[in-house]
């Protein structure tokens, strides 16, 4: 089942006063509901961007994206906020974490901007943080955690509420390579045990082993399938 689809998506910026840069020309891609998917190519692609457009961070100058085949784009800006909250979680490679904060009480924002009052969100934030490998250090605030344990954590965040993809973007781009394979195997999880469809712009090797599909992106589109 195809869960996010886009077609004809075109996306430019503002250079200067005379030059516009055409990031994405006509990119349509289709992901698949349960599945890895993996975005790669040179920094400059369009992958970022890419991802910003179908997660609706952005909008595109002209195109499409359909959820479960409802277009976002359709959607004033605050009820593409309210769909975002609800249906899609985002990693960066950043992990953006609000250092006053601990680890549980981080993953639970999400929970509290919906409504939810404290303690159910931090009842419930405390299952994720479980399942990212934290138990033990859920009361820790993030100047306490190693850079692998803050992504983890940054992972929790994106799963709090339950949604039906996620959005990775280089995920391990600032970890080593221990970390990055607790990463991988985290991410394997989330597909085989948890049935999370994850869509993941990278330029690590070993993540790339671990996609149902392959996008590679060159010059704003996508020239390679696999």
């Amino acid at each position: 089942m195809i869960i996010v689809k886009a077609e004809n998506l075109v996306k430019s910026y503002q250079t200067t006063k005379k030059n516009r840069l055409e990031v994405l020309r006509s990119v349509s891609i289709e992901i698949e509901a349960g599945k890895i998917s993996v975005i790669i190519g040179a920094s400059g692609a369009g992958k970022s961007t890419l991802l910003h457009l179908l997660g609706g961070l952005d909008r595109p100058d002209s195109g499409k994206v359909f959820y479960n085949g409802n277009d976002i784009f359709k959607l004033s800006d605050d009820k593409l906020v309210k769909f975002r909250s609800e249906n899609i979680g985002f990693v960066f490679q950043f992990h953006h974490l609000l250092p006053e904060f601990s680890a549980v009480e981080n993953s639970a924002i999400p929970l509290m901007i919906k409504g939810e009052s404290l303690q159910k969100a931090l009842k419930k934030a405390e299952s994720f943080i479980e399942l990212v490998g934290l138990k033990e250090r859920k009361n820790h605030k993030p100047a306490e955690l190693s850079g692998g344990e803050q992504q983890r954590v940054a992972v929790a965040r994106a799963l709090a509420n339950d949604p039906s993809i996620i959005f990775a973007d280089e995920p391990t781009g600032n970890l080593d390579s221990d970390n990055s394979e607790l990463m991988h195997q985290l991410i394997l999880d989330l597909k085989n045990n948890h049935g999370k469809t994850l869509l993941i712009v990278t330029h690590n090797k070993e993540l790339m082993k671990l996609a149902d599909k392959v996008f590679e992106m060159k010059d704003g589109v996508i020239v390679n399938t696999n």
